[in-house]
């Protein structure tokens, strides 16, 4: 793979800007199009995602990636020096050398169709590794590219452990570059990695990557509860809370406490869960068994606490598929583990804390995890937004007031965090791909000095 990949460089990062944004163009009308239903399908049936979810992901999201970073591309070729008398300046926005190393989650279809192609629009070729638990929706998106004119070498498409792919690329001379969304221990490795072979790479690596979260929605006492709840119950548990953005810890005033928790008993138990093929689900199967085994180790743990209780769900069934409730823990330590590890599935726990306490609660907030991914916060009163904003500027690449921590658009809200949540380079924006170009700054003098 690294061999065509480095076959197809020269014609590939040599072509016409305009004629490689023309094959995603295009896969992004054919994505609109015709294959349009096969990839919700394979999404709804490989990933467990509601109609819903599945047309908002391997739909929406990636025909706006297709479409916008075309438009992205040409913003940043059109960044150009000024020139003096006699003198013309410019850039030349150049591909990597080497090949960039694509790893993709199982989550977000959108996500696994990104990382290989951002890359690859700025003129570079790519090795994609998909996630073992979504090959069937990726392996439809590159039969699609090519149908699209992707020409072959440009995206290889290596599916296999991440220990033995990831080992044979990263210890490649020719690695240009890491696309990666995933775990932050993996990333956390990758890094390692690069670092200890720094001195036998041609170049030194771009390394992007968003890894994990533990998102918050902090309400005020001025917030409207109604609208508090509807972030939590679709924050947490839209697509059974496995987005990297999915709001996983909660603060609550006490004035708000007992309203808001009669609300989320009674709207969750309306929750229903089965399988996908089912459209009137909002609720589906996890991912896999690990899956399983790891999210319900935490509310096992919360049912043996003595500092936390299960107040809605907390029940799971294996038994024909990977299933788990809506589950919200209230705990009166907000060190909690639940609190502060990152979980990725629908569990969320929730803090209560005196109205008067709110500075020092959002203080809290920013300091108990090691994550900078999503945050939302809840108020009326425009000081307490303001507060929340100063308090909070470091705790959120992507911020919410009034709304949900989940549902980034291209284009619109820009999507990375920084601390442990990544490099927050801002995927569905000219931010990502300014990572994939290296500049060559040129000076041409009309008339020398003799």
């Amino acid at each position: 793979a690294i061999a065509a990949a480095n076959d197809a460089w020269h014609d590939w990062s040599e072509m016409d800007w305009e004629q490689r944004a023309a094959v995603f163009l295009k896969a992004a009308e054919l994505l609109a199009g015709p294959w349009r239903d096969t990839l919700n399908a394979a999404t709804m049936l490989n990933q467990s995602k509601t109609v819903f979810q599945a047309e908002i992901d391997s739909a929406c999201e990636l025909i706006d990636f297709w479409r916008f970073n075309p438009h992205f591309m040409r913003r940043v070729y059109t960044d150009q020096p000024a020139s003096s008398p006699g003198i013309w300046n410019r850039v030349e926005y150049r591909a990597l050398e080497g090949f960039v190393f694509a790893v993709t989650p199982f989550n977000f279809t959108s996500i696994a169709g990104n990382l290989p192609t951002a890359p690859a629009l700025m003129g570079n070729v790519c090795l994609w590794k998909p996630s073992s638990t979504s090959l069937l929706s990726n392996w439809l998106l590159m039969e699609l590219l090519r149908e699209a004119g992707l020409p072959d070498g440009v995206i290889n498409f290596i599916p296999g452990p991440g220990s033995m792919v990831g080992k044979a690329c990263l210890a490649h001379p020719d690695l240009g570059g890491i696309h990666f969304t995933g775990s932050t221990a993996v990333f956390h490795q990758m890094w390692k990695t690069v670092g200890a072979n720094i001195a036998s790479y041609k170049s030194y690596p771009r390394i992007v990557g968003e890894t994990g979260g533990k998102d918050f929605i902090f309400a005020h006492k001025s917030a409207n509860m109604k609208k508090v709840a509807t972030a939590i119950i679709r924050g947490a548990f839209e697509f059974q809370g496995q987005k990297c953005s999915a709001a996983s810890r909660g603060y609550i005033p006490a004035s708000m406490w007992p309203a808001l928790r009669e609300e989320l008993e009674t709207e969750i138990a309306k929750i229903k869960m089965g399988p996908t093929s089912d459209f009137s689900n909002f609720f589906n199967a996890v991912i896999d068994k690990s899956a399983f085994a790891d999210i319900t180790e935490f509310i096992d743990y919360a049912h043996a606490s003595d500092d936390a209780e299960v107040i809605v769900g907390g029940g799971y069934d294996d038994s024909q598929g990977y299933f788990i409730e809506p589950t919200v823990i209230l705990t009166d330590n907000p060190h909690f583990r639940t609190m502060e590890e990152e979980i990725f599935g629908p569990v969320m726990t929730l803090y209560v804390y005196d109205d008067d306490e709110y500075q020092e609660t959002l203080d809290l907030c920013d300091q108990t995890s090691i994550y900078a991914l999503t945050g939302a916060v809840f108020a009326t009163e425009r000081t307490a937004v303001s507060l929340a904003m100063a308090r909070l500027e470091n705790a959120a690449g992507n911020f919410d007031i009034n709304d949900k921590p989940t549902g980034a658009v291209v284009g619109q809200q820009p999507f990375g965090g920084a601390r442990a949540s990544g490099t927050n380079d801002k995927a569905g924006s000219y931010l990502n791909l300014l990572r994939w170009v290296s500049p060559r700054t040129i000076k041409e003098t009309f008339d020398a000095p003799e």
